[in-house]
């Protein structure tokens, strides 16, 4: 086999595990509170379970950099957890009760969540250009996009719990494919040694939240991560419940904008090079803004609420991707992924945790005695959570380039 003809296979095994990795997530994320409603778990309960992707941030920064991927071959430890994971998910899939469901998604959890950094080893491990990375990754997507379509099968318009744990199984089964597949990865051995390096870069992060611009940037990336982390907490409810667009393509409409990133993605250096890092952040965090401000003045017109899921791709790419840029442009080279993890932990854990619990009391708060959900007051409140971030950004994030170029000198 030719080293072209092998390099190739190898990014086609790259790109299938990131489809498998994100449609294990994409399977259920937007159902994952209405089912929980379904089965009568109060706010205080859904705000647990939500919080468990928190935790699995917190450990699994630990665990998985400090630990697994330095006595285990990634790809090993991918399957193991994969394994564990399917089986999670599966027994979640059947439990009603609140305790021992909540004890299969928290053990889900703790072991998926380190799989979405070991993935990016493996596939960084084993492509011969960095620049291949995006081609890869945009499987994930694919994978997320690809989980939404067998609901339109599998539930109905107006599907119960029974039919609705189904986003369980299909979760569960794509898990135990991938736990096979990663059998069949380039072999990425176990890093020897550097503990005390990376404590070192872990403090020197943290360090840098000293600068002015750096603590800016923490916060509104901690604002629009539980605003992002709210939108799949309430969008599929209120789609199906006062949209009035079925239970079985609900999914379908979200994933809309997947495929909206996917193309943003494609125009976002151009629109740094032209706009610089804070008035592109704007405009990716104005994209909340106006989403949730649809959602709360035209909700009578199902177009424009299937059209305005295409501002995902905005809100994702001009925000998220662009913070994570710039932490690649601007910081210190030593402690780039220390400081990316950082952001990851506010991203994926704490924004997740404070969103899981902010939003389900707000609508059991604006639900009335005739069980409707005030939701034009509700998305007021992530709108203007939005909005208020796009003004700390303008009035108050001074990066030291306006655009890509240069590098923030040592702390």
């Amino acid at each position: 086999m030719s080293t072209t003809t092998s390099s190739q296979t190898r990014k086609i095994s790259l790109f299938i595990m990131m489809a498998l990795q994100l449609a294990i997530w994409g399977a259920w994320a937007p159902k994952l509170f209405p089912y929980m409603g379904m089965l009568g778990f109060s706010a205080g309960q859904q705000a647990l379970v939500g919080s468990c992707w928190g935790i699995a941030s917190v450990v699994g920064i630990f665990f998985s950099n400090h630990f697994a991927d330095r006595h285990f071959a990634a790809e090993r430890f991918l399957a193991a957890s994969h394994l564990i994971g399917g089986l999670c998910m599966l027994g979640a899939a059947y439990s009603t009760a609140f305790m021992p469901f909540f004890a299969f998604y928290l053990a889900y959890s703790l072991v998926y969540v380190p799989t979405l950094s070991v993935t990016n080893t493996i596939a960084f491990a084993n492509l011969k250009e960095g620049k291949d990375f995006g081609t890869v990754r945009a499987g994930g997507t694919v994978g997320w996009v690809m989980a939404s379509w067998p609901f339109v099968f599998i539930l109905g318009a107006h599907s119960g719990p029974e039919e609705v744990r189904s986003i369980f199984i299909v979760s569960g089964v794509i898990s135990l494919v991938l736990a096979a597949f990663s059998l069949t990865l380039p072999h990425t051995p176990p890093k020897k040694g550097g503990d005390d390096v990376d404590a070192l870069a872990w403090r020197r992060a943290l360090g840098l939240l000293k600068k002015p611009f750096v603590a800016v940037l923490f916060f509104v990336t901690f604002i629009d991560s539980v605003v992002h982390n709210g939108y799949f907490v309430m969008a599929d409810a209120f789609l199906t419940n006062r949209v009035g667009i079925a239970g079985n393509l609900s999914m379908v409409v979200l994933s809309l904008g997947q495929i909206a990133e996917v193309l943003t993605m494609l125009v976002l250096g151009t629109v740094l090079g032209k706009l610089g890092w804070r008035k592109t952040m704007i405009v990716g965090i104005l994209g909340h803004a106006a989403r949730f401000l649809a959602f709360s003045f035209l909700s009578d017109s199902v177009a424009s609420i299937v059209a305005v899921q295409l501002l995902h791709g905005i809100c994702y790419a001009f925000f998220f991707a662009t913070v994570y840029i710039f932490v690649d442009e601007a910081f210190p080279k030593d402690v780039r992924s220390s400081a990316q993890g950082l952001f990851n932990l506010l991203i994926l854990g704490v924004g997740n945790m404070v969103a899981s619990s902010l939003f389900p009391n707000l609508v059991a708060r604006l639900t009335g005695v005739d069980g409707i959900v005030d939701y034009r007051t509700l998305f007021l409140v992530p709108a203007g959570l939005a909005t208020l971030g796009a003004l700390v950004l303008a009035f108050a994030f001074h990066p030291p380039t306006a655009a890509p170029a240069g590098a923030l000198e040592d702390a």
